[in-house]
């Protein structure tokens, strides 16, 4: 039986060794990451690191795109830039349903 927290995205659930290791990455390079503010692990009662599953998925295209040959600030303004297109991109589908609600409402005239 699956764990009900597996299926969260953002629950904290791996170390800082056990993500980095995920992430193929040393755990310094995942602080170097979080204090760029390229990364933000939930902390857990004691102060713990605690990565998530969307968090290893971020630290993988971190990985992808210094591959490519982007330094940090180019990282965080790809991810920034990534965040308001997904953002925009809900704005705007919420905004088309409601604009075929209201067609929908309209009388159409003969």
């Amino acid at each position: 039986m699956v764990s009900p927290g597996w299926g969260d995205l953002d629950r904290g659930l791996f170390s800082i060794s056990v993500a980095a290791e995920l992430a193929g990455l040393h755990p310094q390079t995942l602080r170097i990451y979080e204090r760029e503010g390229l990364l933000d692990p939930v902390r857990s009662a004691g102060g713990t690191r605690r990565y998530s599953r969307r968090d290893i998925d971020r630290l993988e295209q971190i990985c992808a795109l210094t591959a490519d040959g982007l330094n940090l600030a180019g990282i965080r303004r790809v991810l920034e830039l990534q965040e308001e297109t997904r953002q925009l991109q809900a704005e705007l589908a919420t905004l088309r349903a409601l604009a075929a609600g209201a067609a929908a409402r309209t009388p159409k005239e003969t």
